[in-house]
């Protein structure tokens, strides 16, 4: 059934005053952002570049837009061919939108990529990150993660890695680990120590979540080992003075080492967040990434709140059937409306089916600069809107049932599930 333009103006309206709890960035310091050059890659550091990669454009082409010795005209010469072929796909949109609305362009094409970068060096100077995120996003705050917990905590609230707990395989990693919070490791107890000095750093700077991203590394199957199987897996990785051990050989020790994460967080209150679904890049292992694949940490840490990123895309309905069954899990939208917008719509619209509405995360823009995150957000209002739109037409929302979704996906649920308010963190301006 068609939607009404009233319905749909009036939910647009109403959305785009809701200031977003982003539930996920990468977004690096502003500061360091201004030591670069201005430069056409800036916009293609992810994402919209795999689509262009995909489209046939050669490695060496795309890193092209990244060599500041290039001309513009020698890049744009480069680029343009694929860029004319990837531009239908949610993740080129993102970047044409972010041309459009921030630099007063009509797109990215070869008529405009010159004011472009001259608009993009005038952009060039403090402040630029709160006109985006704050000014024209209308983002309230950013759930960071860069590995660094020092952030502008006016914009972000940072989560803490310990990843490099759980994947150490040689000697000399573990040994690193111990010697950034002053332990000496010589064993197991040793390791198991720094990590709990690593997590305790962490949350008096402030963190407000975990995340773990193994999934481009590993099967995100963590089994319940035991302490003593562990052990020796570390023994013989502390006596290895080269590569260390494989993953696969080490992945008893991995497991048992994430099941120490978990529990660290459920001491401090934190909720874990895991990648699952689509990799970045080009050519990963898909199968390794599947939620249902985390089933048994649901089980077994109930009093954790799982926050599953990326839709679990491909397999959101797995997802949503998780989370229709544990309620430690959240599934998150993050990433999602740029991978593709209308499964987007299709997914959340069928979660609103399964899901409770206070479970669902409706954003996250997940990118390294912010422009690409202000195109990602119109992009989730816009999909927001039209699902409740839909549904409210449809006669499964009133409208009021419709914005209190809205504002529940959106803002409250970020807020709550982070205890932002809790933790002072930044709220409505």
């Amino acid at each position: 059934m068609p939607t009404h333009s009233s319905t749909l103006d009036a939910l647009r309206e109403f959305i785009d005053r809701i200031p977003l709890t982003d539930t996920h960035e990468h977004i690096r310091s502003e500061k360091d952002w201004l030591k670069k050059d201005t430069y056409l890659g800036h916009l293609f550091q992810h994402y919209a570049s795999c689509d262009l990669v995909t489209s046939g454009m050669p490695p060496e082409d795309l890193a092209s837009l990244h060599d500041t010795q290039l001309s513009p005209e020698e890049q744009w010469e480069k680029f343009e061919p694929y860029w004319l072929k990837a531009g239908n796909t949610s993740y080129c949109k993102a970047i044409d939108i972010a041309v459009r609305d921030l630099f007063d362009l009509p797109g990215l094409n070869r008529d405009t990529y010159q004011d472009l970068l001259r608009k993009m060096e005038e952009s060039r100077k403090p402040g630029w990150y709160r006109k985006v995120l704050k000014d024209k996003a209308n983002i309230e705050v950013c759930v960071l993660n860069t590995g660094e917990i020092d952030a502008d905590r006016t914009l972000f609230a940072p989560v803490g890695g310990f990843d490099n707990f759980v994947s150490a395989t040689t000697r000399q990693g573990a040994t690193a680990l111990g010697a950034n919070v002053d332990v000496n490791v010589y064993s197991m107890d040793d390791f198991l120590t720094a990590l709990d000095k690593a997590f305790e750093k962490a949350v008096n700077a402030g963190i407000v979540g975990v995340k773990s991203g193994l999934a481009y590394s590993r099967a995100i199957f963590y089994d319940n080992t035991t302490r003593h199987e562990a052990e020796i897996l570390f023994n013989r990785m502390l006596r290895y003075r080269g590569n260390g051990v494989s993953w696969e050989d080490a992945k008893p020790f991995q497991d048992f080492m994430m099941h120490q994460v978990i529990q660290r967080a459920a001491e401090y209150g934190l909720p874990m967040q895991f990648h699952t679904g689509i990799q970045e890049g080009n050519g990963n292992f898909l199968a390794d990434t599947n939620p249902v694949l985390l089933n048994n940490l649901f089980f077994t840490y109930r009093n954790v709140k799982f926050d599953v990123f990326h839709a679990g895309f491909p397999y959101s309905r797995e997802l949503g059937v998780l989370a229709k069954n544990f309620a430690n899990v959240y599934p998150d939208m993050c990433w999602m409306h740029i991978i593709g917008a209308k499964s987007a719509r299709e997914i959340l619209d069928e979660w609103l089916d399964l899901v409770p509405a206070n479970k669902i995360l409706g954003f996250g823009g997940d990118y390294i600069f912010v422009e690409g995150v202000y195109g990602h957000a119109k992009i989730a209002r816009d999909n927001v809107a039209r699902v409740l739109a839909d549904r409210v037409e449809r006669g499964d929302q009133t409208m009021d049932e419709a914005k209190e979704i809205a504002e529940r996906i959106l803002r409250l649920n970020g807020r709550e599930l982070f205890k932002l308010d809790e933790k002072g963190l930044p709220a409505k301006d």
